[in-house]
């Protein structure tokens, strides 16, 4: 079962955000809808969920990978967590 982390954006070194950024709004299959959207503005439109607490950056530490998720489906993933009680 995968084990998402939730990962502090704020934390981030900047340059390691904007990496981060780039490489999710430039994905194959990234919809932005039937106008075409800068990546600059794309990226600044991610950063403003991120900030908005509307996106969360979980990582899997199963699969060693990373992914923006939005609030409701991030919720779902970490309170499926196993619990160490």
């Amino acid at each position: 079962m995968a084990e998402f982390v939730n990962v502090p954006w704020a934390r981030l070194d900047p340059l390691v955000l904007d990496a981060l950024l780039e490489e999710f709004a430039s994905r194959d299959g990234t919809d932005y809808g039937e106008v075409e959207v800068k990546l600059s503005q794309r990226i600044a439109q991610l950063r403003s969920k991120l900030s908005s607490s509307k996106l969360f950056l979980l990582y899997d530490s199963d699969s060693a990978e990373w992914d923006l998720v939005d609030s409701d489906a991030a919720e779902l993933l970490l309170d499926e967590q196993p619990h160490n009680d």
